[in-house]
């Protein structure tokens, strides 16, 4: 049986972009690469940090996407709860039905962290 793979994604506000980019290339043993992209985040409970968000009427946010196993991606949230405590990061796990590349490579053995 192999082991269930999952979608990792975080949202930070953007002034955390560098430290938590920095922070998840740390995490080697868990986290084999991730994908990130400018986000603007809106909604009530959205925290408006500067006067150029407020007139904007959206929070800049960076959003932050990994693929990983499920028990990795748990035990990347225990340590992202320690490490970014007091930051607001938002995250949610989706499973990952099949995860691969076009042109053949076998991501499965790309990282041990994705090994069954």
């Amino acid at each position: 049986m192999t082991a269930e793979l999952v979608c990792l994604t975080l949202i930070a506000s953007r002034q955390f972009r560098q430290e938590l980019f920095d922070y998840l290339t740390a995490q080697s043993d868990l986290v084999p690469g991730f994908t990130a992209s400018d986000a603007a985040g809106h909604g009530e409970t959205v925290r408006l940090l500067t006067p150029a968000e407020r007139v904007k009427g959206h929070a800049d946010q960076v959003l932050v996407r990994i693929v990983l196993k499920k028990v990795g991606a748990e035990q990347l949230l225990v340590r992202l709860r320690t490490a970014f405590a007091g930051s607001q990061l938002v995250y949610w796990m989706m499973p990952v039905v099949e995860f691969g590349v076009v042109d053949g490579y076998s991501a499965s053995h790309s990282h041990p962290s994705l090994d069954p």
